[in-house]
């Protein structure tokens, strides 16, 4: 995960976040990796990377911070960026290079200590070419989930870089100021990383993961809100004068007081 923890409070009983999660199940083979080869590595730069999901042959969908250098704020090139589908092991089912990323107009990297920055924390990135593999189904999207409601997460992270790790039963442990706060087991590396609702046993994103906080030590996940924001994300990737090659960069940089809690 590119971003560290955030500044904002977070109110809610501790016990909630200690409900029974599934463990993490590392997706090493093809047996266990199947049904989840749209989830896939974003290489960015090399400077680092996230997790992403395809939910269009040719759009991923992502955390806007994944789009920022983290060191000066301004966007990185998303030309540089990679697509590593289904990502395990030294190889990926498609290999693609991103053409160029909408971010949600709300979303603001300096807001480092609001509510906002995660709320709004969604981007979404279109392909050079779309990926047409018969094993490489994208995912649908739906509504976001309620206090209590069943969740999971596909994601890599520092320590699963060469493979992605699923946490089929995580919980939502409470909505505050828009943030979907989550029990679910995410780490750096994990931004960007699909939420997934399995209503109907079909698997459909419902948020995407921005941070991780610490609630009296125990660790949340924070997720994005995604109904709205991908509507306009949608719309700004349609437009003729759309954002060919780069992301809007932030017009105003607002310095915050805020204290980061390390992971």
């Amino acid at each position: 995960m590119r971003a560290t923890l955030l500044g904002f409070c977070l109110f809610f009983s501790v016990s909630a976040v200690m409900a029974a999660d599934a463990e993490l199940m590392r997706l090493d083979t093809g047996n266990d990796s199947r049904g989840w080869e749209a989830v896939g590595r974003l290489d960015i730069g090399g400077k680092g990377f996230c997790t992403g999901a395809l939910i269009a042959p040719n759009l991923v969908l992502t955390a806007a911070h994944c789009l920022f250098d983290k060191t000066t704020g301004e966007p990185v090139d998303v030309t540089r960026i990679e697509f590593l589908a289904g990502w395990r092991n030294g190889r990926a089912s498609a290999y693609r290079w991103v053409k160029r990323a909408a971010v949600n107009p709300d979303y603001d990297y300096a807001d480092r200590a609001e509510p906002s920055r995660v709320r709004n924390d969604v981007a979404l990135l279109e392909l050079t070419q779309a990926v047409r593999n018969t094993t490489i189904i994208p995912f649908d999207t739906d509504i976001r989930p309620s206090k209590g409601d069943r969740i999971g997460v596909v994601s890599y992270a520092y320590n699963r870089a060469n493979a992605p790790a699923l946490q089929e039963v995580c919980r939502v442990v409470a909505r505050q100021e828009g943030v979907l706060v989550m029990s679910c087991n995410v780490d750096f590396g994990s931004s960007g990383a699909p939420v997934f609702s399995f209503e109907g046993g079909v698997p459909r994103i419902v948020s995407v993961v921005s941070a991780k906080a610490q609630v009296e030590g125990v660790p949340v996940a924070l997720g994005t809100q995604l109904e709205e924001p991908l509507i306009v994300l949608k719309e700004i990737l349609a437009e003729e004068t759309g954002l060919i090659n780069a992301v809007k960069p932030t017009e105003a940089r607002r310095q915050t007081g805020a204290k980061f809690i390390k992971p």
